[in-house]
């Protein structure tokens, strides 16, 4: 086995992590005790990782990914600003729009199956590449890659209002998905 430290410049690879974990539970303190929850795993098993199986932000992940399968019950809605902080002035029409938005994408990815919400949490949560999720997931990169453009046409389907992914073979799909705050 091959040892180095997985966790040298975890520092880098902590907003990574909590994106993945905020796309796949929600954003707030759940996604942040989550989070160090799997740093703490990361902390204890850390022996075991094998440089040849995948670089640290990989190990990390399939650490999440197991967290968030081991984690029960809802996560709970949290307020936009914490009592006694000012949100920043913005314009309210934008505000409804993007809040909108977000409602509507989560309801989008909510009708998803859970490794295809998974994948999307890797891709745009995580920013991991579809070469890298396919190591994480022992798959192959293609695989990956369909599998991500194929979800990425059934969102668009679903918020498009219809029941079924596009037939055209070059829909416009989103360049990126927004930020983990859904």
């Amino acid at each position: 086995m091959i040892r180095a430290d997985p966790l040298r410049g975890v520092e880098s690879l902590i907003p990574r992590v909590y994106a993945y974990v905020a796309y796949r539970i929600g954003d707030g303190p759940d996604a942040e005790d989550l989070t160090s929850e799997v740093l703490e795993r990361a902390l204890r098993y850390r022996a075991t990782f094998d440089r040849r199986r995948g670089e640290p932000i990989a190990w990390l992940l399939g650490i999440a990914r197991r967290c968030v399968a081991d984690a029960s019950g809802a996560p709970r809605e949290q307020p936009v600003a914490e009592p006694g902080q000012q949100a920043p002035e913005l314009d309210p029409r934008s505000l409804e729009e993007d809040a909108t938005r977000r409602l509507e994408l989560r309801a989008a990815v909510a009708q998803l199956d859970e490794r295809t919400r998974d994948l999307i949490a890797l891709r745009y949560g995580a920013d991991l590449t579809a070469r890298q999720i396919a190591e994480l997931l022992g798959e192959r990169t293609n695989t990956v890659e369909v599998a991500l453009h194929r979800t990425l046409q059934r969102l668009e389907a679903i918020l498009g209002g219809s029941a079924e992914p596009a037939r055209d073979p070059a829909p416009h799909v989103p360049a990126e998905l927004p930020s983990p705050r859904l």
